[in-house]
């Protein structure tokens, strides 16, 4: 796991329109921030639902970034309506180099974000929200920034449902 100093952690968290402006501003001193509600924000407001086996994935969305800027965030929400686990085991999409599945929580004084290389489990009857905070999806090496109503096509790997597209729709980096 990579732990990432507050500083350059935070400044890259502004960057991709994961946390605001406030932050961006005294992004030295995270230690008493609330964490709590990052991932609060209302996942109904991208993406219609879109059912592959067992799962339903809805929600989905992504984080304007700025001019320039190669990283992007964004997530979406997903339920496994069936009697067995899943797992999304990887995420693609043309517009970057890479897509990654990030883990990100705080430990103290200090905020850890790692990849998860084995993907996310879908536990059986349960939902998993991918949202700024949590688990999330980190697009690198983005070709073109991602500007407040574009959108984001994605193609989402599944170790038992399979593979589904999905278009993300591009919200402000401000966010709710």
């Amino acid at each position: 796991m990579k732990i990432v100093r507050t500083s350059a952690f935070a400044a890259l968290l502004c960057a991709c329109g994961f946390i605001g402006s406030a932050l961006a501003q005294d992004h030295h001193n995270m230690q008493g921030m609330d964490m709590g509600n990052m991932g609060s924000m209302n996942m109904a407001m991208g993406g219609d639902l879109v059912k592959l086996g067992d799962l339903e994935i809805s929600g989905a969305f992504a984080k304007a970034m700025l001019p320039g800027q190669p990283v992007g965030g964004g997530g979406f929400t997903v339920k496994n309506n069936g009697s067995t686990d899943d797992r999304l085991v990887s995420v693609t999409s043309p517009t970057s180099g890479e897509v990654q599945i990030h883990e990100m929580a705080m430990q103290g004084n200090v905020m850890k974000m790692r990849q998860l290389k084995d993907g996310i489990i879908i536990p059986a009857g349960q939902t998993v929200e991918l949202a700024p905070g949590n688990l999330h999806l980190m697009f690198q090496k983005v070709k073109t920034p991602f500007k407040q109503g574009d959108k984001v096509p994605v193609t989402l790997t599944f170790e038992k449902a399979g593979k589904v597209d999905l278009v993300l729709n591009v919200l402000s980096a401000q966010g709710k």
